[in-house]
């Protein structure tokens, strides 16, 4: 059962998740908090998956058959268990938590996405962001990269796109300037960070508790920070905590979303869907 937060946080718009099942009969069930008709972009940011802890021999765990994307990118962030991906640009891995997977769909890719039979608790997150039109043709590829913990004083921070807090991703996004990161921390701990204020931010809380601004934030909802601000503080209660925190420049552009196509007009989506 997802319970909704109503209220906002000062200038944090908070987002409620949606239950969505995913893929096939024996769904897993995901709880989407983007896109929404509130909003639909943070930066490039599009669609944000935050699934689990699954219990994968009772549930099934992740079962996605091979399916096409278009003008996006996934990526693929886990907490716990591991998920096999094949694509049809040749592409194979696993996902492991801790280690970022990236898949740019350009111009078009399928792919298809099983947890592994060694999962016994499958946890984490997907999400997509839009290519602009400079790249959303390019040909599909992908990249892996396991980010170095930040670690500070109860907390650890694992940048897995982009920058902060003096650690950079080196992997290719093809976008504006975007952030991808996972943050810890510890009971009573703080996190203190300098923001780009030219970004827009989201923080996804997934376990935990956790206060911004002094206001608390529900778990398993998205919190929307406006462009302008230069710094976050995040400070933990008594429970251990976890969360997402992704950003970018706005987009800049008008796009039309439809299922796993990203295009510009509804001509471009019939294309697609045609293909």
């Amino acid at each position: 059962m997802i319970c909704e937060f109503e209220q906002n946080i000062g200038d944090a718009e908070v987002l409620p998740p949606r239950a969505v099942p995913l893929g096939g009969i024996r769904a897993m069930e995901v709880r989407r908090t983007l896109p929404q008709k509130r909003r639909s972009l943070i930066g490039a940011w599009c669609f944000v998956d935050h699934y689990g802890p699954d219990p994968v021999p009772t549930s099934g765990g992740m079962h996605v058959p091979r399916h096409p994307h278009t003008g996006l990118a996934t990526v693929s962030w886990l907490f716990s268990g591991k998920i096999d991906h094949l694509d049809s640009a040749g592409f194979a891995a696993v996902v492991r938590p801790g280690e970022v997977n990236l898949m740019v769909a350009g111009r078009g890719i399928s792919h298809q996405e099983f947890s592994t039979a060694d999962t016994s608790i499958l946890h984490g997150a997907q999400l997509w962001f839009a290519l602009p039109d400079a790249t959303r043709h390019m040909p599909p590829t992908f990249a892996h990269y396991v980010p170095e913990p930040v670690r500070g004083e109860g907390t650890e921070l694992r940048v897995f796109l982009g920058s902060l807090a003096g650690s950079t991703s080196p992997v290719a996004t093809y976008t504006p300037p975007l952030l991808g990161a996972e943050a810890v921390l510890r009971p009573g701990s703080r996190l203190e960070l300098e923001l780009n204020p030219s970004f827009e931010y989201g923080i996804l809380l997934d376990t935990g508790d956790v206060r911004l601004d002094g206001e608390p934030v529900p778990v398993d909802h998205l919190v929307y920070l406006p462009t302008g601000r230069s710094a976050l503080l995040l400070e933990a209660g008594l429970n251990p905590a976890r969360l997402l925190l992704i950003g970018g420049e706005p987009l800049g552009e008008k796009i039309v979303m439809w299922w796993n196509f990203i295009g510009r007009t509804h001509e471009e989506i019939l294309a697609y869907r045609a293909a």
